[in-house]
């Protein structure tokens, strides 16, 4: 009776654990997030939000206690399904970003959601994840809702710098470049001397200016994410509507003539990974004048990336090993 009684005691801390612990995480976390951003792999920080509330209800020695004074307990074992549970569905999740396979891994965020739904730090975390492998992938409707649930996240921490990048990065494969250039340097303003950054807005201002010259993706009527197949599709359409040889009035031909050139040109570029990709920087590879100002984008991204056997607090303040039976 007595090793029952303790055991409801702890189930009821733990119960008030899961809830309390996100917050707790999260005021630690943003006392430090202006050094945190500085430093190239700035995953720490968003690894300790992400499993905060499950691993460290988990870990402590209230739910060890628990499990030893009655193994049976119902709502003691029910917490330790739980948590073993989140730890498959985010390693699983976690490897497929490791293999760039970020299409599917929403859908095992989307689980984790459903499988913690009244943590709502723990829910912003997972659409945080979910957020950034959307503007990874580069298809439609992939870019618009990355939009969506980077707004959802920001709406409730619209400090998030990592979330500005990603909502920065999906604006752009949309063309809204005014809208990217908006947070990136709202992202600048919280982490100035992140390089990523730098070099995302200038990218940026680069394709806005582009835009506003010869677009291959407007000449030829397709998105910035189409495929290849759809720009030769596209391709063969504009082809047969202006050639040339279609026009008899002078006028007429030469401006077909003009119109033809950036047809084939735009496909030259658009369906050659690496001038596609000079392009996607803000050079246009038929321009020598443009290639001269150049730049680079390299990939980034804090979240939960490189998980490391499901303890993020490897390379922190603490230092957990966490495995199951």
């Amino acid at each position: 009776c007595q090793n029952s009684a303790k055991t409801d005691n702890i189930v009821a801390y733990l119960k008030y654990n899961t809830i309390l612990t996100p917050y707790l995480l999260n005021c630690y976390i943003k006392s430090h997030l202006h050094s945190c951003y500085s430093e190239q792999n700035n995953t720490l920080v968003f690894k300790l939000l992400a499993v905060g509330s499950m691993l460290l209800l988990f870990l402590c020695s209230e739910v060890r206690e628990c499990l030893k004074l009655d193994p049976d307990h119902k709502q003691c074992f029910s917490h330790y399904k739980q948590v073993k549970k989140l730890n498959k569905q985010i390693q699983a999740a976690e490897e497929l970003i490791q293999q760039d396979k970020y299409s599917d891994v929403v859908s095992k965020y989307e689980s984790v959601i459903k499988t913690e739904p009244n943590v709502p730090q723990f829910i912003l975390n997972a659409k945080e994840r979910i957020c950034h492998c959307l503007s990874k992938v580069r298809l439609r409707p992939a870019t618009a809702n990355a939009v969506s649930v980077c707004s959802e996240v920001l709406k409730a921490d619209p400090q998030n710098v990592n979330v500005l990048k990603d909502r920065a990065e999906a604006c752009l494969q949309d063309d809204q470049y005014e809208e990217a250039i908006k947070d990136f340097e709202s992202a600048k303003e919280h982490s100035e001397n992140d390089r990523q950054i730098k070099e995302g807005l200038e990218r940026t201002q680069r394709l806005l200016k582009q835009s506003q010259k010869r677009d291959y993706y407007k000449i030829l009527g397709v998105k910035r994410t189409a495929q290849k197949k759809d720009i030769l599709k596209a391709y063969r359409k504009l082809v047969q509507q202006w050639h040339p040889d279609n026009f008899q009035d002078a006028e007429e031909k030469k401006k077909a003539e003009k119109l033809f050139i950036d047809i084939a040109q735009a496909k030259e570029v658009l369906t050659n990974p690496e001038m596609r990709s000079k392009f996607d920087e803000g050079e246009d590879p038929m321009d020598p004048e443009s290639q001269q100002g150049g730049g680079h984008h390299h990939h980034f991204h804090g979240g939960w990336d490189n998980f490391q056997g499901f303890n993020p607090f490897g390379s922190g303040p603490f230092n957990f090993k966490f495995s199951f039976n």
